[in-house]
């Protein structure tokens, strides 16, 4: 595994986001390797209590290695959709600092090529963040009518080619069951005719199938409005993303709770009156240049934070 799996995201800025206070209650909905989560229990005393969760069971492993005997950290397997069922049963509700999600595949999860994350190298086409869940890419990619594949290449991965490409693949698998990475990286890099400069032509086809094979943004859009509840008044809501469609889904989230209640436009009301519940702290971040130079996979990355009112 490479420098860059060791090295979290935005860090400076994630912290000072969260805006961390020792005694504080904090939550991390994707805990990857527990870069952001390390930083954060560095500045939390012994009345900080941090809650860690993840769809991966190896990354929960790893968590559970760490700081399985700290008497802060709570450590639970599962999505960050079910945040707020922990944190009832934690007695947390209403009372949460700070939440953060730093979304999309991470570079552990991208770097084993058992995974089947990645076309880079040759694995199982799996590409589920829990492999005990759910449907594997390949046995979806076997069932799967043409139409539905290319709504999933298009909707997902804004792919223009996705017809074309979801064609190829139907013909493909008459021949043989596309069971692996590279084979379905062969038969999507023959049928795009497009040739981004620095971008493999499986790019975004390998990326429109794991959103859905997970449920990316459908989990992302259900969980930012329960997320509102788990946080006190002044808390914080710290979300990473790295794809255009994630951070469309936060943008306008974070907009609409900001402006409040729906009225009729000629209703003579103030803001206050609209209840408002967000408020955006700053505007959208991009990692640093020397970040980026550092560690290549910042490069997508924007963040975006607000304050519970």
């Amino acid at each position: 595994m490479n420098q860059a799996a060791h090295i979290p995201v935005m860090l400076e800025e994630v912290l000072e986001g969260l805006a961390v206070r020792p005694g504080g209650c904090y939550a991390d909905g994707t805990f990857g390797r527990g870069g952001h989560a390390r930083a954060i229990l560095d500045r939390l005393g012994g009345d900080g209590r941090l809650l860690v969760m993840d769809r991966d069971p190896a990354a929960v492993d790893s968590a559970r290695r760490q700081w399985g005997r700290d008497p802060r950290v709570v450590i639970r397997h599962g999505s960050f959709r079910r945040m707020g069922e922990e944190v009832r049963r934690l007695g947390w509700l209403g009372r949460v600092d700070g939440i953060l999600l730093d979304l999309g595949v991470s570079s552990p999860q991208l770097e084993d090529p058992a995974r089947g994350f990645s076309f880079r190298e040759e694995g199982p086409l799996d590409m589920r963040m829990d492999p005990t869940a759910g449907e594997s890419a390949a046995r979806w990619l076997a069932r799967a009518g043409e139409d539905e594949i290319a709504r999933v290449l298009k909707e997902y991965g804004e792919e223009r080619h996705a017809r074309r490409i979801a064609r190829a693949i139907v013909a493909a698998r008459r021949e043989r069951p596309i069971e692996t990475t590279r084979q379905l990286a062969a038969v999507v890099a023959a049928a795009n005719p497009s040739r981004e400069p620095g971008r493999d032509p499986a790019t975004r086809s390998f990326q429109a199938i794991r959103i859905f094979i997970n449920g990316e943004l459908e989990e992302l859009k259900a969980a930012l409005p329960e997320m509102l509840d788990l946080l006190r008044p002044g808390g914080r809501l710290v979300v990473i993303s790295f794809h255009s469609l994630e951070d469309r889904i936060i943008k306008r989230f974070i907009r609409e709770q900001s402006r409040g209640d729906r009225h009729p436009p000629d209703l003579p009301v103030t803001h206050v009156h609209l209840q408002p519940r967000l408020r955006p702290v700053g505007r959208a971040r991009r990692p640093r240049p020397e970040e980026v130079a550092r560690n290549p996979r910042a490069r997508s990355a924007v963040l975006r934070v607000a304050e519970k009112l």
